[in-house]
């Protein structure tokens, strides 16, 4: 039980870190996620040997790989596929699965609530649509208006989401 304390304690420390930042400037310094995947084996490393930290290498890689189509389409910035990388280094691959799920429920609605309250949901719903009727014609690619550099509208800082997608995961465990 110490243990895990321990490590959600890490956790919680990294994600709150991410979140003052990504609120503050957009941004996710590579040096919080970076440094967390690192502590994150060393810790695996250390206390549960090398079964521990082959499942961590596989949570932080399979962390990066599910928000990565996100980051590739320009819809999400690198360090949010990054901080997931991060939790899926400390949680696991089956744990990071479960908290990308949450973190994307609690992203949608907070994109709504934002939307709805700047005024936005229409254009956000206009723009979806002309997405993924670009994606029908021209394939699944960047539209260029509605990537992060190309559109006007407001920017979800999405540490929050997966801070939330977190606490619901582990809270529901």
């Amino acid at each position: 039980m110490q243990i895990m304390n321990t490590l959600y304690s890490f956790v919680g420390a990294v994600l709150v870190l991410a979140c003052i930042s990504d609120v503050r400037t957009r941004r996710i310094p590579n040096a919080l996620t970076f440094s967390a995947i690192v502590c994150a084996l060393l810790f695996h490393a250390l206390t549960g040997g090398l079964g521990a930290t082959g499942l961590s290498l596989a949570g932080c890689f399979l962390g990066g790989a599910l928000f990565f189509p996100m980051f590739a389409l320009r819809g999400m910035g690198a360090g949010d596929v990054k901080l997931l990388a991060a939790v899926g280094a400390w949680l696991g691959p089956s744990t990071v699965v479960m908290v990308a799920l949450a973190a994307s429920l609690a992203g949608g609605v907070i994109a709504i609530a934002v939307a709805l309250a700047q005024g936005y949901l229409k254009t956000a719903g206009r723009n979806l649509w002309m997405l993924l009727m670009h994606w029908r014609v021209m394939g699944v690619r960047p539209l260029e208006q509605v990537t992060l550099d190309g559109t006007l509208g407001p920017r979800l800082a999405y540490a929050v989401p997966i801070s939330i997608g977190t606490l619901v995961t582990l809270w529901l465990k």
